[in-house]
């Protein structure tokens, strides 16, 4: 498992995302779309740790072998993956309000690097945790969305 936990990645892509951003301030409608896909995104994932908390389960990404409960409902019914799509929405968010293509950039690089460095190891040790249950979950939701 990665020893940078994602909301620091998330973090980090947000600084990147604020270096390469146009000095040049956004409209009202750039920043009304960027504020409802920020609030979005903090209900998506404020909702997936409630419903953690609802389970008994961890919601720390860098030990999921500590997972006691496969949580399948809620926002984890439409992708397997809402807090990580939580952040992502808010890199979104921000690239929405600054404007600017090449802060789309960090977006697509915080996505791959999650994927591959943290999702891809948590599965395993879900698999490894909760067996074919988690196989019929993975086969009926998405990773992303």
């Amino acid at each position: 498992m990665p020893h940078v936990p994602p909301p620091v990645i998330a973090l980090a892509a947000a600084g990147v995302q604020h270096a390469v951003a146009p000095s040049s301030r956004t409209g009202p409608a750039r920043r009304l779309l960027a504020g409802a896909v920020a609030m979005g995104s903090v209900a998506l994932a404020g909702a997936t740790i409630r419903r953690f908390g609802a389970a008994g389960t961890t919601v720390d990404p860098t030990d999921p072998a500590r997972a006691s409960t496969l949580v399948t409902d809620g926002p984890n019914a439409v992708t397997r993956n809402p807090m990580y799509v939580g952040l992502a929405g808010l890199l979104a968010a921000h690239a929405f309000a600054r404007g600017g293509l090449r802060t789309w950039l960090p977006v697509a690089g915080f996505v791959a690097a999650v994927d591959r460095l943290q999702i891809q190891p948590e599965e395993a040790a879900l698999k490894a945790t909760f067996g074919d249950g988690y196989d019929a979950y993975r086969a009926r939701v998405r990773r992303w969305l």
